[in-house]
């Protein structure tokens, strides 16, 4: 029996996606929190947790792209044609919010504020249009003859700009119980007292997110509500409120990193209902990946970079995350 490339790609970028939802999440959470800290002090704290691997987190993001192009070019060019608007918003926001982040440290005390409002913007216009691309693509689009056949607004629906509000509201608690974890005091006890109504939100977009989705795609909800599938797919929701129940008690008790860490679960837990509602999709809603996959001579080469680039992606994300372990307070600078 021979290797099945297509599928070792598709488990390469799913993984590259999950990790830059993951690390950037929690980034683009604290500028979206920004305007919730009390002063200067403060805001140059939460940044300061990210200061050192902020840029390093967004890698993800390439190889995820880099990995479509390469090894399901038909998915690269469908996807990219349909979301070419929001896909260009998000990237404006990323270049905003990262030029921001630079030269908010380098302004003067009047003009800091400039930069303060483009990192809050920046991370908001990059959240959303992230969510209104995910929303489209759960919506799916036309393809005739291997090629987009929708309109350049397709994407432009209720569901995707719900879609891109409710990732708003994830990213924030995902950056709120970051620092959470890496700051003390007033801050991290600010970051408590949020934290409490930002996971009832969640609850509630993923709720309406998981209601709106079946009711909309009645291939999904053949999916979700058929026999076996109902009963292999009854866990999630199930493991979703256990883990909303221990991210509720762990931060009314003042944890310090199980919050962090029941959150990551919450969005593992999103992301894996996505690839069950989806799979074995990489088009929706019917064209797969052995469909969309490049020729195997093209896969096979491009897998052997994949597999030399991937472990030192791996290992300076965690040595730099080793390094800069541990708490950040005022006295900390930017590195």
């Amino acid at each position: 029996m021979g290797i099945d490339l297509s599928l070792i790609w598709a488990v390469i970028i799913i993984f590259g996606i999950m990790m830059y939802v993951v690390m950037d999440g929690f980034d683009l959470g604290i500028g979206i929190l920004f305007p919730f800290l009390s002063d200067t002090s403060e805001r140059d704290v939460a940044m300061n947790t990210v200061a050192p691997i902020w840029d390093g987190n967004e890698t993800w993001l390439v190889l995820g792209g880099a990995g479509l192009f390469a090894a399901f070019p038909l998915a690269y060019s469908v996807v990219l044609s349909a979301l070419y608007l929001p896909i260009i918003f998000m990237l404006m926001g990323l270049i905003f919010r990262g030029v921001a982040f630079e030269f908010r440290f380098k302004a003067s005390a009047s003009r800091q504020h400039v930069w303060d409002k483009a990192f809050v913007g920046g991370s908001l216009a990059a959240t959303f249009f992230q969510g209104v691309a995910l929303g489209a693509f759960i919506h799916g689009f036309p393809v005739a003859d291997r090629a987009y056949a929708g309109g350049p607004l397709d994407w432009l629906t209720p569901f995707s700009v719900f879609c891109g509000v409710a990732l708003i509201v994830a990213y924030a608690l995902l950056g709120c119980t970051w620092l959470i974890m890496k700051t003390a005091g007033d801050l991290q006890k600010r970051m408590h007292d949020i934290g409490i109504p930002l996971v009832w939100a969640v609850l509630a977009v993923t709720g309406i997110v998981s209601i709106w989705t079946p009711l909309t795609h009645p291939d999904i909800a053949e999916r979700w509500f058929s026999m076996p599938n109902l009963i292999l797919f009854l866990p999630v929701p199930i493991l979703v409120l256990a883990c909303t129940f221990g991210l509720l008690r762990s931060i009314k008790r003042y944890a310090h990193y199980s919050p962090f860490l029941f959150t990551l679960a919450l969005i593992f837990l999103g992301y894996s209902g996505l690839g069950i509602s989806l799979w074995p999709n990489i088009i929706p809603p019917s064209i797969s990946i052995w469909d969309a996959a490049a020729p195997p001579q093209s896969q096979g080469f491009t897998l052997v970079g994949a597999l030399l680039i991937i472990p030192l992606i791996l290992m300076y994300t965690a040595w730099s995350y080793y390094v800069f372990r541990g708490k950040v307070s005022a006295e900390d600078g930017y590195h």
